[in-house]
């Protein structure tokens, strides 16, 4: 998909949203949706999803809804780091699917770093165990 078009309201994430589908979630208000990925790049890989924008991408989010959403990626990836006491944190968002974006719903990406340790590449890792996802979920969301 290009960087522009219509939001598709039938996305995994918007399904998330509206509960249809699954996740592991970490963390809730009526701004954001935090949920582990289940095709993590890094142990403790977390997605932050804003829940009122039908945003495909950080553009078109409206902008007086940046920084109450930009404050709970910031809350997750804190809890993310005190959870798992990773040597780093990567935080990183897509836009249209030349820039490596694969759901069509902003997305901000927390990934966990370990010195030495190499990170997956995105879209291209394996499903991962659904027991370690729901206790990262619960040990992150603790932490929260």
């Amino acid at each position: 998909m290009s960087l522009h078009g219509a939001y598709d309201d039938a996305n995994i994430f918007a399904k998330i949203l509206r509960g249809e589908a699954p996740c592991f979630k970490v963390y809730e208000d009526d701004v954001a949706l935090a949920f582990m990925d289940i095709f993590p790049v890094s142990r403790g890989h977390t997605l932050v999803i804003p829940k009122r924008a039908a945003a495909r991408n950080l553009l078109e989010l409206p902008t007086d809804e940046v920084g109450p959403y930009m404050t709970r990626v910031q809350r997750v990836a804190q809890g993310v780091e005190r959870a798992l006491t990773p040597d780093g944190v990567s935080i990183f968002q897509f836009n249209g699917a030349p820039a490596g974006q694969t759901v069509f719903h902003l997305h901000f990406h927390i990934v966990p770093r370990w010195e030495g340790v190499a990170m997956g590449q995105h879209g291209k890792t394996p499903m991962a165990d659904k027991e370690t996802l729901a206790q990262l979920a619960k040990d992150i969301g603790a932490a929260v």
